[in-house]
């Protein structure tokens, strides 16, 4: 019972969880989705911005229609139907991109159709439209298409700035300065990812970035202590030392009972 009470929580608000698509949850730097086009687009600022913006309009229009068919879309025939919508919102974006933006669909190429097998489209489908209201799929479809967006608009910036010296097409490197061609790349891509995840990683572990649902909460916290299986022994949540992993707090709980059990069968 004490675990049912810990597990659960209020429903997301739309701010919440638009905000969570954007670094605890960022779909290419957090969750590894979408590395194709992350690694392949982003070696030009127009190609990282016009590639996130397609696919979060893709995310947000499939995630409320798969949102809204939730309870009429049989379960055994689900993936079929998530990928016929998404389909057809990609067939979209590509005859707008090839009409009013010929110089985007040619840049982008086959990456733009591929959108339709995107992890992050059909996942977002799968494990939160399917599940959630309109409102809600509305907005992690923007969290998670602005989160994209933006690791992909920063890669491309150091990209296209080390590799070409430009930025969105204007030279901002003196003419002194070489560019570094291997930063347009493969390897360069990789490089630059790498160091993107870096930094995510430390913004999120960050002691002023961190921010758990117990320190959130507005219960008092001998409530919350009590009602929580592990005794840690530090009697407020909201303390910085309180705030661990809950794997990790689990891993220590069931050390601790093996532990007592193997010590009460050697008495």
């Amino acid at each position: 019972m004490a675990q049912e009470n810990l597990l659960t929580q209020e429903a997301p608000t739309l701010s919440q969880t638009m905000r969570r698509g954007l670094l605890e949850e960022n779909p290419s730097l957090r969750q590894m989705l979408g590395l194709c086009p992350t690694l392949a687009v982003t070696t030009a600022v127009t190609n990282g911005i016009g590639m996130g913006l397609a696919t979060t309009f893709v995310l947000v229009c499939s995630g409320v229609v798969v949102s809204l068919l939730r309870k009429v879309i049989p379960s055994t025939v689900r993936i079929p139907a998530f990928i016929t919508i998404i389909a057809s919102f990609v067939t979209l974006v590509m005859m707008l991109t090839k009409a009013y933006l010929p110089a985007l669909d040619e840049a982008l190429g086959i990456y733009l159709p591929l959108i339709v097998v995107n992890c992050i489209v059909l996942g977002r489908a799968e494990m939160f439209a399917s599940k959630h209201g309109p409102a809600l799929a509305a907005a992690d479809g923007l969290g998670m298409g602005l989160g994209f967006t933006a690791s992909l608009t920063a890669m491309s910036a150091v990209r296209e700035v080390l590799g070409n010296g430009t930025f969105l097409g204007v030279q901002v490197l003196p003419s002194f300065l070489q560019p570094m061609v291997i930063m347009v790349m493969p390897a360069g891509g990789f490089a630059v990812l790498g160091v993107l995840l870096a930094i995510s990683v430390w913004m999120e572990e960050h002691p002023r970035h961190r921010h758990k649902v117990l320190r959130k909460s507005s219960a008092p916290a001998a409530s919350l202590c009590a009602a929580c299986p592990i005794k840690c022994g530090i009697g407020d949540p909201t303390n910085e030392a309180c705030a661990k992993d809950e794997f990790v707090e689990m891993l220590e709980a069931a050390y601790a009972a093996a532990r007592k059990e193997a010590e009460e069968r050697d008495k």
